[in-house]
């Protein structure tokens, strides 16, 4: 009578080793030379890719040396390879002649993708806010999903409720940026494109935009007219009482304007123009800072001829 298991044969040990290495050998993500030409944007990227001097120094660095650091892309279904982390260096590699460059691929479903495109740029030193915005923006709503998908696998506890509540404290974690701060960034999403450039260009500063983004978009364009019209960017307080206002229903230009046209404390000993009472004395091409130039130089001028008049 045959033994049972007579039949059954015994894998070798290095049988079993290369099993092993190869499943493991599978999961490894590897550096991949993919051509630039397959690589595409990551849908709606906050952060802007600028031919400004950092961009300039990056090209000449990968001419001459490549892309050290990979990207980090994902596969897509149409074979191409979305852009995780690494839309600088693409906008580099291809100013400098590059045709490829190493990427690793790594399998991401969108939430995951977005959290971890904001936190690799996040690292960066300089940020605009309305990147920042933006930015925190999609994590959170990244996030926020993820959280929802494990509330319909968990069963919902206290520590899940905890979770949820510190989703816009993890979000700016990275950072170093308060649950609040996280908020205040994303309130300036709600600014209309001018007011936001106006933002990034510190034209308009943080806290007063943040109140800004509180009136209604027709407002806000308004608004715009009146700030050009006043040649002011407002302050904490004028922007609190434009916001409350609006809340009330009602702010109208001329209430824009009444606030506007305040002296403010820092105002009190500084000299000031209309700026259509300075416009017929300059050409129509001239902005702000040109006619401020020409204004000091003129003085400068003035000052000279006077110490002159005094010494004879």
């Amino acid at each position: 009578m045959p033994k049972r298991g007579a039949n059954i044969s015994l894998s070798s040990y290095d049988d079993i080793f290369e099993t092993d290495e190869s499943r493991a050998d599978a999961q490894l993500e590897r550096v991949q030379k993919i051509p630039i030409s397959e690589l595409v944007p990551f849908k709606d990227h906050p952060f802007k890719v600028v031919d400004d001097e950092a961009m300039l120094r990056t090209t000449e660095s990968i001419a001459q040396y490549g892309v050290l650091t990979p990207l980090i892309a994902r596969p897509l279904e149409d074979g191409t390879y979305e852009i995780i982390s690494g839309h600088r260096r693409v906008h580099a590699a291809q100013a400098a002649g590059l045709t490829e460059v190493p990427v690793i691929v790594r399998d991401m479903d969108d939430d995951a993708a977005t959290v971890l495109m904001v936190d690799s740029n996040l690292q960066r030193e300089h940020i605009l806010p309305s990147e920042r915005a933006f930015a925190y923006k999609m994590k959170l709503e990244a996030m926020k999903r993820q959280g929802e998908r494990t509330d319909l696998q968990e069963q919902a506890t206290s520590t899940q409720v905890g979770r949820k509540l510190e989703t816009a404290e993890m979000v700016g974690k990275e950072a170093g940026d308060s649950r609040n701060q996280v908020r205040r960034y994303i309130r300036l999403t709600y600014l209309i494109p001018e007011l936001l450039d106006l933002v990034d260009e510190k034209k308009i500063s943080f806290n007063p935009a943040v109140e800004l983004s509180y009136l209604k978009p027709t407002e806000q364009e308004m608004f715009l007219s009146v700030m050009e019209w006043s040649q002011n960017a407002p302050s904490l307080s004028q922007a609190q009482r434009l916001k409350k206002l609006s809340q009330e229903g009602k702010l109208t230009p001329d209430a824009m304007r009444e606030i506007m046209n305040e002296v403010k404390k820092g105002d009190l000993e500084r000299v000031t123009f209309r700026n259509e009472t300075l416009r017929k004395y300059f050409p129509r091409s001239y902005t702000a800072q040109q006619m401020q130039d020409q204004i000091i130089k003129l003085l400068e001028q003035w000052q000279k001829r006077k110490q002159r008049d005094q010494e004879r």
